[in-house]
């Protein structure tokens, strides 16, 4: 049914390095490198996804000594703000303690263990227990017990809160509650170079959405760290998005992943070629592009499929049967289609690049495609913003990123940026977190940070306007990883295999997590 085996390395159809070579503009050295992963197929314990003892040795080993992120600076501008972090069972207070200083302190209490703060909060005078009235400076330092003279072993000097590194990047900090860790210039060493045309520092946060996931953090990271699933869960960008031929390469302390805009899915190649729908609406009437037949929004949660004999039949948004003769449908098209949606996405008209079957057409796309971002940007920015040697490709290729162990920012001119955490201390559930940060229309005057709007397990994405259309793609993701969870304790061989090259970002980061976690035998066979 799709393209499979081809006698090459890769998929059919142009390579990603064919592109390049047709950009018209030019193309940066960063974005020409070339940095594969070693060939081979990578094999990952199931029980990494659901054991308790497994995500114990995260927390002892990985989230107790390595770099992470935490917040923006903007976030807690005023001496006195400070930022809750959670991480599994841990938790610190991210405190300004001057204008120019960020300190980061476990939050808790060291005469019962109370949190000192259980949320974000600014213009603190000290760091007050409520329970009994401990209290700290802002700089971690004893301030005052209440009834000190009950406490004749405790010296004030020895009383101070325990101190996490801290250090920024790009307006972010980070923490690392390892205190003899590298430093994090070295530990992010070559990210920069991949962030020049527009580092962070010149955007503002304008969402951030923070959801409640039913998997593994891992399970739900490693959905966005690759597009060999574009075929089966987004069958509405396979006209549009190449995504068997994505580039991927991987450097130090993180990988990168370049999918090419305005090109078809080579799984379509070599396929009956159905004629676009002229009445087509691109969140509620689609023609699937391999099988033919037209899904279309009967009413909330009803979905019509008509087949290519004309008869009808309709399932759920999950992609369950109702009635009529065909029995099966494609459950992400089903979705897209019949899932919440927006006022903002109703009778929109399908948005899709011109119909070409040549490489030269494709390439006049995509060329297209840049310049009007290019417009769209110089609308914007004005003469602050020099596009003209920008390549289409930075402009408008799908760049993700993913940095060890758990932030995905998207490359160049693309506003996504990811985190995923576990939730507390359950390793079947977790946070994921998706924040916009275009750029800023004066740098030096950005609006206010966006606050969080927080979803629960069952909260559809469309919840959260501010995401837009990307709140369909996480629909049709959220189908998938559920189930990933659940099917992984179903497994006889408890034993999951990753792609030699599609999925060599996920192969890289268990890399450096088995190599965090010290995994010294064979990882497929250790029982944690």
């Amino acid at each position: 049914m799709v393209e499979t085996l081809t006698g090459t390395d890769r998929s059919a159809g142009i390579s990603y390095r064919e592109l390049l070579a047709n950009d018209t503009h030019p193309v940066s050295a960063v974005l020409g490198d070339e940095s594969p992963m070693a060939a081979g197929n990578t094999k990952v314990p199931a029980h990494v996804y659901y054991s308790k003892a497994w995500h114990d040795l995260e927390v002892e080993k990985l989230w107790s000594r390595v770099w992470q992120l935490t917040c923006l600076e903007e976030e807690i501008p005023n001496v006195g703000d400070y930022h809750v972090y959670d991480i599994a069972s841990l938790s610190f207070l991210i405190v300004r303690t001057s204008p120019t200083e960020i300190k980061a302190f476990r939050n808790a209490c060291l005469h019962r263990g109370r949190k000192l703060r259980a949320c974000d909060g600014e213009g603190a005078a000290n760091l007050r227990c409520a329970f009994h009235g401990w209290a700290w400076n802002l700089d971690g330092s004893l301030k005052e017990i209440p009834c000190q003279w009950d406490f004749p072993d405790v010296e004030p000097a020895d009383y101070g809160l325990a101190e996490a590194l801290v250090d920024t990047w790009q307006g972010f900090v980070f923490i690392n509650p390892d205190r003899n860790a590298e430093p994090l210039a070295d530990f992010l060493s070559g990210l920069d170079d991949h962030f020049t045309h527009l580092p962070f520092d010149k955007r503002f946060k304008a969402a951030h959405v923070r959801k409640l996931m039913p998997m593994n953090w891992k399970v739900c990271q490693e959905a966005f760290m690759e597009a060999y699933h574009t075929v089966a869960t987004h069958p509405t960008l396979m006209e549009s998005l190449g995504d068997a031929n994505s580039r991927y390469d991987v450097y130090g302390n993180f990988s990168r992943a370049i999918s090419p805009n305005s090109v078809e899915s080579p799984h379509l190649a070599n396929m009956t070629r159905f004629e676009r729908l002229d009445d087509g609406l691109h969140y509620e009437r689609w023609r699937h592009p391999m099988s033919g037949h037209v899904y279309e929004r009967a009413e909330l949660n009803r979905v019509r499929v008509t087949n290519l004999d004309g008869a009808e039949s309709f399932f759920d948004a999950d992609g369950n049967h109702l009635e009529g003769p065909q029995t099966q449908a494609d459950p992400h098209l089903c979705m897209w289609v019949g899932g919440p949606n927006t006022a903002a996405m109703e009778n929109v008209p399908t948005m899709l690049p011109p119909e070409v079957d040549t490489p030269e057409g494709f390439f006049a796309n995509r060329a297209a495609a840049a310049q009007a971002k290019r417009d769209s940007l110089a609308k914007q920015w004005g003469d602050r913003l020099d596009t003209s040697q920008v390549s289409d490709a930075e402009l408008i290729d799908a760049m993700f990123y993913s940095v060890f162990p758990n932030w995905s920012p998207w490359g160049c001119f693309h506003t996504i940026f990811y985190r995923f955490r576990p939730n507390g201390d359950d390793p079947e559930t977790c946070i994921f977190e998706v924040m916009l940060f275009p750029p800023a229309p004066d740098p030096e005057n950005r609006p206010p940070v966006a606050s969080i709007t927080d979803l629960d397990f069952d909260d559809d994405w469309t919840q959260a306007a501010e995401l837009g259309p990307l709140a369909k793609i996480f629909q049709q993701d959220s189908l998938n990883l559920p189930l990933v969870q659940q099917g992984l304790k179903a497994q006889e061989q408890q034993e999951v295999i990753f792609a030699s090259y599609n999925e060599s970002k996920i192969r890289h980061f268990y890399d450096h997590l088995f190599r965090w976690l010290e995994v010294t035998e064979t990882p497929v066979h250790l029982r944690v």
